[in-house]
């Protein structure tokens, strides 16, 4: 495993790790909301798993996450990192590649492909359509009193890189905004889907069981029972289906 940095399109110095493989295909990874490139351990694991099975897998934190520099997060921005991973990737001599995304990740994979070199998409507990959350549950009342004062508020991680995170206003808003027959129909690779059924999952599932008409045929939602939104206590079977996937369409 390698240390990387590249460079967005608004020149922010974006920080990640390469696991070199043996084949000629890259995986990228795309962490979720407040989280960074190793996801609680889950992206680590994960990330092992594909290099055993051939891939090249790229990991990196999005801007104002983890080791990247610092910037508020927002869904455009996130999009925008994305982008230029793929072109670092492209770089590099990678033509094809797979997105693996969790969470918001997830949504943001959706957002940044690219049909000349994404083959192929696993997406775990995937935000396909519009949700709307009670921000009170996540955040205290002095947090929201300042994003209402000034757009934007700060929200303490537990990161070995950094103390907190800046979150936008419009990242908030950015996850009831979404028309989800536009953001899946544009999809043209077979993309698996894998949710739980419990927790935030039961907000999740039920709208990619609406959506999955707009995704290419080939494409598969996979429900594991018991499983909630961070797949803890399941990641046997999340890793099984990845590889599965991987070795069947990519």
């Amino acid at each position: 495993m390698e240390k990387i940095t590249f460079g967005n399109n608004q020149g922010l110095k974006l920080r990640g790790v390469f696991h070199k493989g043996t084949n000629d295909k890259l995986i990228i990874m795309c962490h979720g909301f407040r989280s960074n490139r190793s996801s609680r351990g889950r992206f680590d694991r994960f990330a092992e798993g594909f290099q055993n099975h051939g891939y090249h897998v790229m990991r990196f934190d999005f801007g104002g996450c983890g080791e990247s520099e610092d910037r508020p997060l927002s869904l455009e921005a996130e999009v925008s990192d994305l982008t230029a991973a793929i072109d670092y990737a492209v770089t590099k001599g990678f033509t094809d590649i797979a997105l693996y995304g969790h969470s918001l990740g997830a949504r943001v994979c959706l957002e940044s492909y690219q049909p000349t070199y994404i083959k192929t998409m696993i997406l775990t507990g995937a935000g396909t359509g519009p949700v709307t959350y009670d921000w009170t549950e996540e955040f205290t009342s002095s947090q929201l009193e300042e994003l209402k004062e000034t757009g934007y508020l700060k929200h303490p991680v537990q990161d070995p890189y950094r103390e907190e995170i800046v979150i936008s206003r419009q990242m908030l808003v950015d996850f009831e905004q979404v028309d989800q027959e536009r953001l899946l129909s544009c999809i043209q690779c077979p993309v698996l889907i894998v949710h739980g059924d419990q927790g935030e999952e039961e907000i999740l599932l039920p709208l990619t069981q609406k959506g999955i008409k707009w995704l290419p045929s080939s494409s598969q939602l996979t429900v594991i029972e018991g499983a909630p939104h961070s797949f803890e206590g399941y990641l046997d079977h999340v890793e099984k289906a990845a590889i599965d996937w991987l070795h069947k369409h990519f």
